[in-house]
This record gives structure tokens, C-alpha cells and sequence, in this order.
């Protein structure tokens, strides 16, 4: 396993509970805050390699964390994503611009 890695909170439990040792520490808020967003670029390249919804679940996770973190409301997320996509679309035409 990768040295100084995020993962779940329970990870550790789990370890142990299978009979294995393992260490870990409690980052401070700056270390967590770096290794929230080397985790979001982890769960999109597994995201890229498995597109499945477990992938998108963990990538969610990781999502919704930084969303805490940052004190993002979801609601407030949900509301300027529909006022985005009043004003400019969503995703869902597939346009493809090839010339600007």
C-alpha cells in the first residue's frame, strides 16, 4: 500500500480485524486538505479505468468531503448548478465545439 495515503475511516479497523498490522496517523487540516484533492485525482483515473457506479460512489465520497471541508452547502452547490444550466446548458446535446 502506498505510504501516507487518505482512505476511508475505517480502513485501519479493517486491517486489524483481518489479522494484519498496520499505522496510521490523523492528518491536520492542511495535510488533509492536500491529500483530499490527491485523492479526488485518484478516484477519477479508477473512474477512467472502471466506469462503473462503485467507482462513482467512491468519487462522490471524496467529492462530498471536500464539499464539507470547504463548508460548501449542498443546496447552495445544487442551486448554482441550475443557474449554470439555465444560463448555459448541461451536457446533454453532446455539442462538440471545433472551431472558436
Amino acid at each position: 500500500m502506498e505510504e501516507n495515503k487518505l482512505v476511508r475511516d475505517k480502513i485501519p479497523e479493517i486491517i486489524k480485524a483481518r489479522g494484519d498490522v498496520c499505522d496510521f496517523y490523523i492528518a491536520d487540516d492542511k495535510e488533509y486538505w492536500e491529500k483530499l484533492k490527491e485523492k479526488l485525482f485518484e478516484e477519477i483515473d479508477e473512474f477512467f479505468e472502471d466506469e462503473s457506479k462503485e467507482e462513482m460512489a467512491d468519487l462522490l465520497e471524496v467529492v462530498n468531503a471536500i464539499m464539507k471541508y470547504k463548508g460548501f452547502d449542498i443546496h447552495d452547490i445544487k442551486k448554482i448548478r441550475h443557474k449554470k444550466r439555465k444560463l448555459r446548458g448541461g451536457f446533454d446535446r453532446k455539442v462538440i465545439l471545433t472551431d472558436f
